[in-house]
């Protein structure tokens, strides 16, 4: 299951938050049950040119979504579900990048600097096949002894959004400091991207434990942004006008991301998307209940296991179906054409020479008249 992150901006502080901070962050206790609804799922629907990247939620409104309750994560019953409302959840993809749209009723709450009194999202994806949900990766190794080679087979790929330091509306994720770094993380708004192998091994992109392979290449893939309908502001906010709103007013939240479908990974680090294929998520919220600071391991989430996202080629081909047709009639009124052109050619030609080249008439002397 996905758990909250915290990001000092000193790398060596950060390794030092993901290799210790986790530890404490997961309590858990008794056996693990899970009832499953099998049968839902994500679409993610061709629909080039339609989103733009902002946080708000106008251009998702002919775009068909997934209802879920939302359970907390070490306790899913219907009796716990969080009682601000259910979530929405909506993707799309133009062919290069995936669009996903978080949304969810909630009264606003906002505390600058202070991550665990604002909503939190993540979004995580298998990549090993042998990665479980439940306990992130399902990898049994201990945070001293997980490496690439011990839990070879339960990476998997989480997006972390923690908005104590975002402004709404403003793009965060992959930037090009940390990029330059060459890590997953965010030092602007905690937009991260992150691999884990279960709750106590779990690290930037491109950063590994003692015994296992760094990349200097890595870099962060998403982006994303965050927005509340309470908002009266429509122009956009800068920093100096937190808490953007009245606390306490009901509204939904709007989380916002994008990603290319592939990316440049070489270690096993990030989901690849491929159109026609599906892959496995879970979406995980925190909310400062009764505005009370949540915990890592107190999140809620859309199921008790993997929910499939299908990356539809349905429109793609249909599209390509239909230039096809379009093609092929103009290829056969192209033909049709030319050879009516051809057809007025000759007959233009002969014309010409008839009226051009009369027949000769014979000479007859004027003496036999």
């Amino acid at each position: 299951m996905i758990l909250m992150f915290h990001y000092p901006f000193v790398l060596s502080l950060l390794l030092a938050s993901f290799i210790l901070g986790g530890v404490e962050s997961h309590q858990e206790s008794g056996e693990w049950r899970c009832e499953s609804e099998s049968e839902i799922r994500v679409y993610s629907d061709f629909k080039p040119g339609v989103i733009t990247l902002d946080g708000h939620a106008d251009d998702w409104k002919d775009i068909d979504g997934s209802q879920f309750s939302l359970l907390p994560a070490l306790d899913p019953h219907a009796e716990n579900e969080f009682k601000g409302g259910k979530m929405i959840i909506k993707s799309v993809h133009d062919g290069h990048d995936v669009f996903f749209l978080l949304q969810v009723d909630g009264d606003y709450a906002y505390s600058k600097g202070e991550g665990n009194k604002c909503p939190s999202v993540a979004l995580m994806f298998q990549i090993g096949d042998s990665a479980t949900y439940h306990n992130m990766g399902g990898c049994e190794e201990h945070s001293t002894s997980c490496t690439d080679k011990t839990c070879k087979g339960h990476e998997v790929d989480i997006m972390h959004f923690s908005i104590g330091n975002a402004i709404p509306g403003r793009l965060y994720g992959g930037n090009l400091l940390d990029n330059r770094d060459g890590n997953g993380g965010d030092r602007f708004g905690h937009l991260v991207d992150v691999y884990a192998w279960n709750p106590h091994c779990r690290y930037l992109d491109g950063i590994g434990p003692s015994g296992s392979a760094n990349d200097s290449s890595a870099q962060n893939d998403w982006k994303g942004a965050w927005w509340h309908s309470s908002f009266t502001v429509q122009s956009g906010f800068v920093a100096d006008e937190s808490p953007y709103a009245e606390n306490g007013k009901q509204g939904t939240y709007f989380f916002e991301f994008s990603r290319p479908l592939r990316t440049m990974d070489h270690l096993q680090q990030d989901v690849q998307f491929t159109i026609g294929g599906s892959t496995k998520m879970a979406i995980a919220f925190w909310y400062p209940v009764d505005g009370q600071p949540w915990h890592g391991s107190g999140h809620y989430s859309v199921n008790c296991d993997w929910v499939p996202i299908d990356v539809s080629s349905d429109a793609y081909l249909s599209d390509k179906s239909v230039n096809t047709g379009s093609s092929s009639s103009w290829n056969i009124a192209s033909a049709f054409s030319l050879i009516l052109s051809v057809a007025a050619l000759c007959v233009s030609v002969f014309v010409s020479y008839r009226v051009f080249n009369p027949k000769n008439v014979g000479y007859t002397p004027t003496g036999n008249l």
